[in-house]
């Protein structure tokens, strides 16, 4: 008989051998790649010595080895059955966590619910009373620590020149915008000293948590820079915000310098550095509670804006109420613009001057209006103090993220 043909039968009758294993394999879950690699490598030797010629080995080799190793290598995977459900299960897991992560998309959509719903409803936020703003600010000053790190100081200290204008914005224009819209509250418009007190208030706090959101929704590779010109007005706010109001408005209403600085480092500065330092030494503890941030953040943002407007619903609707709140406006206008255009000026010949104009912008026009409600409840007898603080912080809020409505759908020049 021709040598092929003996080749060539011998090849399909191992083949089917070879096919009826798999088989079995296949329907055995107890089967394990061990075995199976024990019985691949008899079959091999079985091949080898059963052909006689080189022609014949090389087709037993060719008819077997492509087939056999590929089903080899799927098989040695050791994956179990119950992995696809683990996959799965794993898969919506991160979704979930995705979800939570960016719950901060939802902002401008949530402060616009709150502000109609404090105006509509006023009773579902006046539960949360001014007691509660203190550790409301500290939960969002400990978050933006927990989602610090060196390495983010370390990119910004490399662009010192965006920090320097940032600041400048934030503790010298914008409180010279501050005192001239104060000015025209009480010698143009005949308002109430306590109100004029209240809106250079307003201007002598540091930089906004939300300015941070702003830009991450806006310019996603200008969040670490915006975090820590905020994180810098924050910390110097202490010695800064009462040197400003003594200098504002310290001769109309007496100003508790040192009440303030402490109140500055238990709301501000001590919740940052717990958080700095939870990142820094417990690593571990800050990735299991990360995902969950965002979210808690926006709950606190939608009560800390509802819930100033719920409270002073009837100083906002009152007659002097429409004169402050369009005085505030033009406030944030006028803060936005400048930081805008002052940013613009000093940096038209960098590449990403827009977003840096953006950032800056953000930063100028965003500030915590809620760290001064918080300071007119404390410091000061007057009950109007605290009435531009509050609408500022519906109104900041509003139109910052109007902004990044407007902004976020215009290509990014970087």
């Amino acid at each position: 008989m021709n040598p092929n043909s003996v080749a060539l039968q011998l090849s399909m009758a191992q083949t089917s051998t070879l096919l009826l294993l798999r088989r079995s394999v296949d329907l055995s879950p107890s089967f394990s790649g061990e075995k199976f690699h024990r019985i691949r490598a008899k079959a091999c030797s079985l091949e080898f010595s059963s052909s006689q010629s080189s022609s014949s080995k090389h087709l037993v080799q060719g008819s077997v080895s492509p087939k056999f190793t590929s089903h080899f290598e799927l098989e040695d995977t050791g994956v179990a059955p119950i992995t696809p459900t683990l996959d799965v299960e794993q898969s919506k897991f991160d979704d979930v966590l995705k979800i939570l992560k960016s719950a901060n998309s939802f902002i401008p959509h949530i402060v616009l619910a709150s502000t109609v719903l404090a105006l509509v409803y006023p009773r579902s936020f006046t539960w949360f009373t001014t007691r509660y703003y203190a550790p409301a600010l500290g939960f969002l000053m400990f978050a933006v620590g927990v989602n610090s790190s060196p390495k983010d100081f370390m990119q910004a200290i490399r662009r010192p020149e965006v920090i320097a204008v940032g600041y400048f914005g934030q503790f010298i224009i914008k409180p010279i915008l501050g005192y001239i819209v104060g000015v025209i509250a009480v010698s143009l418009l005949n308002l109430p000293n306590s109100l004029g007190a209240g809106i250079m208030l307003v201007s002598c706090v540091s930089g906004a948590q939300l300015s941070n959101y702003a830009t991450f929704l806006t310019d996603p590779h200008m969040a670490p820079l915006s975090i820590v010109m905020t994180s810098l007005s924050t910390a110097t706010a202490v010695f800064v915000t009462p040197t400003l109001s003594l200098l504002l408005i310290g001769k109309k209403l007496p100003v508790d310098v040192i009440g303030m600085m402490s109140s500055i480092m238990q709301i501000v500065v001590a919740p940052i550095a717990a958080g700095l330092l939870l990142n820094r030494f417990l690593p571990s503890v800050c990735a299991a509670i990360q995902p969950f941030l965002p979210p808690l953040s926006v709950l606190v943002t939608a009560l800390c804006v509802g819930s100033p407007l719920a409270i002073n619903i009837n100083a906002v609707i009152s007659p002097f109420g429409v004169a402050v709140l369009l005085l505030i406006f033009g406030f944030h206008a006028s803060a936005f613009i400048a930081g805008y255009g002052l940013s613009g000026l000093v940096f038209h010949k960098v590449d990403d001057v827009k977003a840096l104009q953006r950032t800056i912008s953000y930063e100028t026009g965003m500030q915590s209006s809620l760290l001064a409600l918080a300071l007119a409840n404390r410091f000061f007898q007057d009950p109007l103090v605290g009435v531009p603080p509050a609408i500022s912080v519906v109104l900041m809020s509003l139109m910052g993220f109007a902004l990044v409505l407007l902004w976020s759908k215009k290509p990014s020049q970087h």
